[in-house]
């Protein structure tokens, strides 16, 4: 049985040599080209989650009104207070209330999510509401995501990588051959991948088993990007000393 045919090699930077002349007694119509050299070259970045969005639940079950509604609001106070101290800005929490009578009974339920862009501060913030409220609050799991602006800023840099590396590809040819590097004349977008990561969702589809840090790498956001360019080959560059 014959052994199987080696893959096939990978071609990622191609010098264009100068023409040969022409036959003798013809004449060429156009100037030749000049000589380049062209490369493949690609990148691949990960971006953490730059948010996590926490929330709280509450609730008060009073045969009174005013003591259902009072029991929550006194919670509600020191958890806003408690996310002011550890400069949480208003407009990242948000506060939802739902009052009912049940049976003889009135209800009180409130819903607290915040909105951290640092995760260390998340956790210390946490922490203090669990040891002060105890049993009275539920916290969930953190829900971490890219803001729009991440995954935006994920895109450029892994295309400015991938160009990047297309000229360093293309440099290590040059050099190979004792040629310099010349003006790009040529730069194009092959291919671009993105995958993992989550957008800012309100559905959270981690399970609640995970560590923080399992979390955080189960929300990464990987991108990838692959470039043709063609750049312009400059003649042997002359080393040699001049004299005094």
């Amino acid at each position: 049985m014959a052994p199987p045919a080696p893959p096939p090699s990978r071609v990622f930077a191609e010098l264009d040599l100068a023409p040969s002349p022409a036959p003798e007694g013809r004449v060429e119509a156009a100037a030749l080209p000049g000589r380049e050299v062209h490369v493949n070259g690609s990148a691949e970045l990960s971006a953490r989650p730059d948010r996590a969005r926490v929330s709280l639940r509450l609730g008060s079950r009073k045969e009174a009104a005013v003591a259902a509604r009072s029991s929550v609001s006194r919670r509600l106070q020191y958890i806003a207070h408690t996310a002011r101290l550890h400069g949480i800005p208003e407009e990242n929490m948000t506060v939802t209330e739902d009052f009912s009578r049940v049976e003889n009974t009135y209800q009180m339920e409130a819903e607290v999510c915040i909105i951290f862009n640092d995760f260390g501060k998340m956790q210390n913030v946490c922490n203090l509401l669990i040891e002060k409220l105890g049993t009275s609050v539920t916290i969930s799991p953190p829900h971490f995501y890219h803001t729009p602006e991440a995954i935006d800023t994920l895109r450029r840099q892994v295309c400015v990588t991938a160009v990047g590396n297309t000229r360093r590809k293309a440099q290590e040819v040059c050099q190979l051959f004792g040629q310099a590097l010349g003006k790009p004349l040529l730069i194009k977008e092959e291919e671009t991948k993105e995958w993992g990561g989550h957008i800012d969702s309100h559905l959270s589809l981690s399970a609640d088993s995970q560590t923080l840090q399992e979390r955080i790498q189960n929300a990464t956001a990987y991108a990838s990007c692959r470039v043709f360019a063609v750049f312009e080959i400059k003649g042997k560059e002359n080393r040699r000393s001049k004299l005094p």
